[in-house]
């Protein structure tokens, strides 16, 4: 069976690129669970630690672009297998019992697969027959969920009963099995057009969203309002000179006619306000489970089954990537992500009106995991409507960006929004502040789902 490339697949393309997309989120996933341990193990501060996660996320999201730009030229292999090198060396340097500078800078090597997910979106696009080409694209962007439920309880459990360095050594393994499944499998590309990268446009691009991230993942920033405030103005200066360079620019680092038709621009929209809701419950969930008892409500579970509670959220949210394929086949791919916003919106519900039994957050987190994997899944066969097969991987890859500045949002609406109901003195918020907070997402998953039903639909 022949494709868009002219010539037949090889055989289990499509199993290895979820495979590895899989294995990059795991990856990805192990800094959450081990910032405590890095905090207590390197004797730093907290919000030190918390950097061994933030430093991840800002790597994946200024290399994005760039990735997303080399992919659509005749190296898209090369550039594939020297990111996932590049992430084994970060995985190594995380195992070395070197200085907490030595973390860091693994950490954010190995942010850099985040940035290789379009990659490996726009190999399957052009190299596997459409419909299993529409199923393998959706099962990669699920991957991210599926990581999440499987990084938290395994890297726990890891550090618990091996150490903080041994539980890195078990991301490093991963990436190298990565890197070989990737030089084993991932095709060649036929001819295709060279492309340079817009170097000025990856600077701007990269400094803006570094701010904008910075402003939102990183609230030890605004502890001088001044400083938040001149970190969000470079951001927004920077984020304006990249608009007007890249219309200027004939090789642009993102075409922004593309990226400002109505259904991809839509389409991003509704990826950035789900993503805030989405994370916004998720990161509410999460923070309520390890609440110990003491506070007067929460559950008082440890790291571990903190993270074992999230594997129904991710047995559900690979479900739901495995059907949304077929589920699109039957109703319109817009009427496909409003029920998967449904399902967030019903997961808020259940949070919002039951806190405080247990079987009704895991039923949340289950119910939150469908609905983070089937947005998750449809979200490129939206962005991608109306796209040259050229363009995939530069799309995918700003729509990445945005998944990962809504995240970002999420996390830091949960955390201010609890502070808000956090007695003056007091370490826990009063517990009305999480289902108060949880309510948010109901108009976030309402403007997300407008913006998606008001895009003209197209073949794509």
């Amino acid at each position: 069976m022949t494709t868009t490339s002219g010539v037949a697949p090889p055989r289990g393309l499509g199993p290895a690129i979820v495979t590895i997309a899989f294995l990059g989120a795991v990856i990805g996933g192990v800094g959450a669970p081990l910032i405590t341990p890095v905090a207590l193990d390197l004797d730093v501060p907290l919000d030190a630690a918390q950097w061994t996660l933030t430093v991840t996320l800002f790597a994946g999201a200024i290399a994005a672009p760039v990735l997303g730009r080399l992919g659509a030229g005749p190296h898209r292999r090369a550039t594939i297998l020297l990111t996932l090198a590049l992430v084994t060396l970060g995985g190594l340097l995380t195992t070395i019992p070197a200085p907490f500078g030595v973390l860091l800078a693994g950490r954010a090597l190995q942010g850099l697969g985040l940035g290789a997910v379009a990659l490996l979106m726009s190999v399957a696009r052009d190299h596997l027959p459409e419909a299993r080409a529409h199923a393998t694209i959706a099962t990669v962007a699920v991957a991210s969920t599926v990581g999440i439920g499987v990084a938290y309880p395994l890297m726990g459990l890891i550090d618990q009963l091996a150490g903080l360095r041994i539980a890195y050594g078990a991301g490093f393994l991963l990436s190298l099995a990565a890197v070989l499944i990737a030089w084993r499998i991932i095709p060649k590309d036929g001819p295709r057009p060279a492309v340079s990268v817009d170097v000025p446009g990856a600077v701007l691009l990269g400094i803006g969203t570094l701010g904008v991230l910075l402003v939102v993942a990183q609230p030890s920033v605004w502890n001088l309002p001044w400083i938040g405030a001149a970190i969000l103005a470079l951001a927004v200066v920077a984020l304006g000179a990249w608009v007007v360079v890249e219309r200027r620019t004939p090789a642009a680092l993102v075409d922004l006619g593309l990226f400002m038709q109505g259904g991809v621009l839509r389409a991003n929209a509704a990826m950035l306000t789900s993503g805030v809701g989405m994370y916004l419950l998720f990161s509410l969930l999460t923070r309520y489970v390890q609440t110990p008892a003491d506070a007067g409500y929460g559950f008082g579970l440890s790291g571990v089954l903190a993270g074992a509670a999230l594997i129904p959220f991710s047995v559900l949210g690979f479900v739901a990537g495995r059907l949304t394929p077929w589920l699109a086949g039957h109703v319109p791919a817009r009427w496909t992500f409003a029920i998967h916003a449904a399902f967030v919106v019903l997961a808020a519900a259940l949070f919002a009106t039951a806190p405080g039994s247990l079987i009704v957050t895991l039923m949340a987190m289950a119910v939150l995991g469908l609905g983070v994997g089937g947005v998750s899944a449809i979200m490129p066969r939206l962005v991608l409507d109306g796209v040259p097969r050229q363009e995939t991987s530069s799309v995918l890859s700003i729509n990445q960006i945005v998944r990962s500045v809504g995240f970002s949002i999420g996390s830091a609406l949960a955390s201010l929004l609890l502070a808000s109901a956090t007695p003056v003195g007091a370490v826990f918020p009063e517990e009305h502040g999480y289902p108060i907070a949880a309510l948010w997402v109901l108009p976030l998953a309402l403007l997300s789902v407008v913006a998606v039903l008001f895009t003209p639909t197209r073949r794509s």
